[in-house]
């Protein structure tokens, strides 16, 4: 069930974000909003800032000027107290799964809850092996290293990690990168049962076509600095805007469009006999 969210319930707002690399300009008045519940993407090509804007959002570096407000409090202005209560509301899946190799499975996902609570070591790793097991993975993936996970068992347990906490937002970089599309839709089903489980707010930067037509529920198209459009796929695919025509105009674009219509024609076959 697709999610657009009440545009009055923002949760992250980017208002007029700048950000240089010395004469490169990677954002240049950079504007938009994340509603709560909804399952929002922002895309672009290379060099475009979408990675940057995500480490711009997770307190990882600062935009040279504009403002972003997550859950209600301003980056810009946040003091070392609230930084640390601020990212224990959300969860991050970095890219390459971001795991200590040294640690097991299972020491991985618990090391948020060692970090920030003070809860006995049985029990976190009771809440640690149950994260496991909302990410679809074995009990006995625990135990393993990161070494020895296949790339979608790699990404499950990052995500399991960034669910450590019970965060609010939840934000995946390129979640289904490397993967075969088997794993690649595990994921993209994975992604859709968080959301409507839990009511979280999740955010991908991804390159997926498939993850962009049938789990988000709006899109940002990045591009020149700039946003260059904001909707859901089915409207983005009808703008004229050029930076957002080279994402649908493409070989692999049509060839997206044409099997969300294909799905579309198959549920609705289905609809009818039933």
């Amino acid at each position: 069930m697709r999610n657009p969210g009440d545009p009055k319930d923002v949760v992250i707002e980017i208002d007029k974000v700048c950000t240089r690399f010395g004469d490169h300009v990677v954002h240049s008045d950079v504007s938009l909003e994340v509603r709560r519940a909804e399952i929002f993407a922002i895309i672009g090509g290379s060099g475009s800032g979408k990675s940057t804007l995500l480490r711009e959002t997770i307190l990882l570096q600062q935009p040279n000027s504009g403002s972003i407000r997550v859950l209600g409090t301003n980056l810009q202005t946040i003091d070392e107290a609230q930084a640390l209560a601020l990212r224990q509301r959300w969860g991050v899946m970095f890219q390459h799964g971001g795991l200590f190799g040294s640690l097991t499975v299972l020491e991985n996902v618990g090391l948020p809850l060692r970090e920030h609570t003070q809860l006995d070591d049985v029990l976190i790793d009771e809440i640690a092996a149950w994260k496991l097991s909302m990410t679809g993975l074995k009990p006995e993936v625990g135990a393993q290293y990161p070494s020895e996970l296949s790339g979608g068992m790699m990404k499950r347990a990052s995500l399991a990690r960034a669910l450590a906490l019970d965060p609010e937002l939840l934000f995946l970089d390129e979640p289904t990168a490397g993967l075969d599309p088997d794993s690649a839709d595990g994921v993209d089903e994975l992604v859709l049962q968080l959301r409507d489980l839990f009511g979280l707010t999740i955010i991908t930067i991804t390159h997926d076509l498939d993850l962009l037509w049938q789990v988000t529920d709006r899109v940002a198209v990045l591009a020149d600095g700039k946003v260059q459009g904001v909707g859901s796929m089915a409207e983005l695919s009808r703008m004229d805007t050029p930076a957002v025509r080279l994402f649908f105009d493409g070989a692999r674009g049509r060839s997206a469009q044409e099997q969300q219509r294909s799905q579309q024609h198959a549920s609705a076959t289905t609809g009818e006999t039933s």
